[in-house]
């Protein structure tokens, strides 16, 4: 049975995804015109399927190897292979020692205080603005994706004698150079200029991680490193090469930096949106912390709305929204017969909004995530984080980093929407707004 889909473009589909406003808006076009399983044309790959129905998902759910050509724009940024794309013998080993520290709670607590401070610095410079005259709105993604990069370099970096700002610096630089080559045709003096300003970059993001490695290999067999970093700690301990061990602190940074500042800044767009639904926040916030302005790392699992809202955002705005893989061998899907070699397009996005596990999609409404309403679903009715064996590793650091953040700011702030800003979802590698998302700041107290 032939799958559906449009029929082939000269352009190879460039300008199909290009007249949609990406391929993410794209893919939700095509399954609302063609039905869950579509084939349609990507550049650069000769079949291209999406699949939007998470039952007909578990189909593909052990694939476990990416297209190489979709991340090669990112080799240059690694030393020892693109690890995005590690074949399988090299990844799982480097992904169950991966999820040994960034899914294991003793590094999310020792970690936890740090994280708050940041958080806290954040709010504080807010409150200030607020007490001020000519009150401005806040920039809600670029203050909040600098939050959690600086958060993430925190943790992957530890405690050590490193100036963070430099680094998150250097970092902005080649996140911005090299995701900008996939949205931009530069002129070749432009390309010259990026190419040196992200050499120079990349080398000072290396010799700082060359410099911690040295340190956690001269505390191998003591006492000391209280402070070190738990990601190249077990990275050096596992006997891991260096270009390994920088290569997996770039791939975390640029993992972990925009989604977890996007899927904040998206779920306080949505609750300035619904002020009842912060208010129950409020209200839980108020219950759990009483008169503390910051939670503890065991509240977190208490604050089950804020949960719920969370969820729901990351739902109709999921930070990532598209996951590829490719068949190693012919598979069937929903009837359908897809070849080998073929890419399967995980349209998150898509998969969120389908109406037959979503009623009326498009509403916010963080009850759909009740135990009862969950246990309703499929499991991958909702995977903001990807699933299978090349899911995110990161997965629940970032929520954890995500829950700290909006308990702090909901507990001191009410958000609501800037008059007259338009916020308009586009595709920047991660789900961008195109103006950021500009909301003014009050205190509640």
């Amino acid at each position: 049975m032939r799958i559906p889909g449009p029929e082939p473009r000269t352009d190879g589909g460039a300008g199909a995804i290009a007249a949609a406003g990406g391929l993410h808006h794209y893919q939700r076009l095509l399954h609302a015109t063609y039905g869950p399983v579509v084939r349609f044309q990507l550049p650069g790959t000769e079949t291209a399927v999406s699949i939007a129905d998470p039952v007909l998902l578990e189909a593909t759910a052990h694939l476990d190897k990416r297209p190489e050509r979709l991340f090669a724009f990112l080799t240059p940024l690694f030393e020892a292979g693109n690890i995005q794309v590690l074949p399988v013998e090299e990844h799982t080993p480097w992904r169950r020692l991966l999820l040994s520290v960034l899914a294991g709670r003793p590094s999310h607590e020792r970690h936890f205080a740090r994280f708050t401070e940041l958080a806290t610095a954040l709010a504080d410079r807010w409150a200030a603005g607020c007490a001020g005259p000519g009150r401005e709105p806040v920039a809600l993604q670029r203050d909040l994706t600098a939050l959690t990069l600086h958060m993430i370099c925190a943790y992957a970096l530890g405690g050590e004698d490193t100036d963070a700002d430099a680094v998150v610096a250097a970092f902005e630089v080649v996140l911005t150079e090299y995701l900008g080559r996939l949205y931009e045709v530069p002129s070749p003096e432009r390309e010259e200029e990026r190419d040196q300003r992200t050499e120079e970059a990349l080398a000072l993001l290396r010799t700082t991680v060359d410099r911690i490695v040295a340190a956690h290999e001269t505390d191998r067999g003591t006492a000391g490193g209280t402070d070190r970093s738990d990601l190249i700690g077990a990275l050096v301990a596992a006997g891991e090469r260096p270009a390994r061990i920088r290569d997996t602190v770039m791939a975390t940074l640029l993992a972990a930096h925009h989604t977890t500042g996007v899927a904040v800044s998206w779920t306080l767009h949505l609750l300035g949106a619904h002020p009842e639904v912060a208010e129950q926040v409020a209200d839980e916030l108020e219950q759990v912390l009483g008169e503390r302005t910051v939670p503890e790392y065991a509240d977190l699992r208490r604050l089950t709305q804020l949960d719920r809202v969370l969820k729901e955002s990351m739902r109709l705005f999921p930070p990532g929204p598209y996951g590829a893989r490719e068949t190693t061998e012919a598979i069937t899907v929903g009837g359908y017969a897809i070849p080998a070699g073929a890419t399967v397009f995980y349209p998150f996005w898509a998969v969120h909004m389908n109406p037959r596990y979503w009623p009326d999609p498009e509403r916010f409404r963080p009850e759909r995530f009740t135990p009862d309403e969950v246990a309703r679903r499929p499991r991958l009715a909702h995977i903001p984080f990807g699933f299978g064996p090349r899911g995110c590793e990161g997965a629940q650091l970032a929520t954890v980093e995500a829950q700290l953040v909006l308990a702090v700011l909901l507990k001191r702030f009410r958000f609501a929407p800037e008059p007259g800003h338009e916020v308009v979802p586009i595709e920047r590698f991660v789900l961008w707004a195109a103006d950021d998302i500009r909301m003014t700041v009050s205190l509640r107290h």
